[in-house]
């Protein structure tokens, strides 16, 4: 079999493609998470003094609640995962702070992916996350996050090749984009990015796993055979690209499953105290009385009741509330305030 870059009908396009599937090639294993560290985190047990796999996991379905509440990129948030898995195979953290990680992990993809004008404040991130940390916190951790990852965050992820792979294949196939849904491919790499064990394959290995399962579901003799071709560009061997693609498979049969919990599903809330509870009702379903507004008609000396006031209450801040077992919504989609609609009467001058 023809490897793609040897192919007589090579366009320009798909030249350029393949020297930046290299490049990425060279530098995956560059930003992969240490094996090691990922290996003794995988081992380790649920308690109070080290993280283990079911919080790593938990704390990356968070990642994808903020990316998703934000409206951020899936760059972002797989960079963002990147980043604290990177970090977590480094360095022996404490569960407790973890949140303030995770917060920081999100606000350095954002600043590599996102346009400035897209990039949340630290502020809302904390009080969006719940984190219970101060802005002073976060700028510590951010710290001490970039002095261990040596400033390199711009990194080479299963994203990067996705993205590649897709349009490769599309490049060399007469098949119709449609038919290779790239938004299905993220959907099914943001499930296994939900799980730890996928850190520890290679990004282009994960990437080609995702395309051939999808590949065979779709049937198509053309898409499988560039399929094979890309995989041996990218000189994965068959052993290794068996073991992660069963792998891969179950996580996305599991994923598919109604006893799945998934990321997209998941609503963030406020947790918030009673009496805090107590003063949003208040608030928020209320107008505070104000003195009636003299207005004076120069033009005609009448009375007029013609105009409703667009009245909204400030709200406290939850931030540092203590938590409790009562929960808020936190979706303002689900929340609309009642308006008052209050008469201003005109006096004649």
């Amino acid at each position: 079999m023809k490897d793609l870059a040897a192919m007589d009908n090579i366009s320009n396009e798909a030249f350029k493609l393949l020297k930046q599937l290299n490049v990425h090639l060279e530098q995956e294993t560059k930003y992969q998470p240490r094996e090691k560290g990922l290996i003794l985190l995988e081992s380790t047990a649920e308690n109070d003094n080290t993280i283990c796999p079911k919080s790593r996991n938990a704390k990356v379905e968070d990642l994808w609640s903020l990316t998703n509440f934000f409206g951020l990129s899936m760059e972002t948030f797989v960079l963002a995962v990147n980043i604290l898995d990177r970090f977590l195979a480094i360095m022996k953290v404490k569960p407790k702070h973890l949140s303030c990680i995770g917060v920081c992990c999100f606000q350095l993809a954002a600043r590599v992916v996102e346009e400035d004008c897209n990039i949340p404040s630290v502020h809302d991130v904390i009080r969006i996350s719940q984190c219970k940390c101060t802005v002073s916190d976060i700028k510590r951790m951010e710290k001490i996050i970039s002095e261990k990852l040596h400033f390199e965050f711009k990194a080479t992820t299963a994203l990067t090749f996705l993205h590649l792979y897709h349009t490769i294949v599309l490049c060399h196939s007469s098949e119709r984009k449609e038919v290779l849904s790239l938004e299905k491919l993220e959907a099914q790499l943001k499930a296994c990015n939900c799980r730890l064990i996928f850190s520890k394959a290679k990004p282009s290995v994960l990437a080609l796993c995702l395309l051939t399962l999808e590949v065979e579901t779709l049937k198509s003799l053309e898409l499988f055979e560039i399929a094979l071709r890309v995989q041996k560009h990218s000189k994965v061997n068959d052993k290794e690209m068996l073991y992660w693609r069963e792998l891969v498979s179950k996580c996305l049969a599991d994923y598919s499953s109604p006893e799945c919990c998934k990321p997209d599903h998941k609503k963030l809330v406020w947790i918030v105290s009673r009496r805090t509870a107590q003063n949003l009702h208040n608030s928020y379903y209320s107008v505070p009385e104000l003195p009636t507004i003299p207005e004076y008609d120069y033009m005609n000396e009448s009375e007029s009741e013609d105009s409703c006031e667009d009245m909204s209450s400030g709200e406290d801040s939850l931030s540092t509330s203590p938590p409790s077992d009562l929960e808020a919504s936190f979706f303002f989609d689900d929340y609309k305030p009642k308006l008052k609609c209050r008469s201003r009467h005109l006096y004649p001058l």
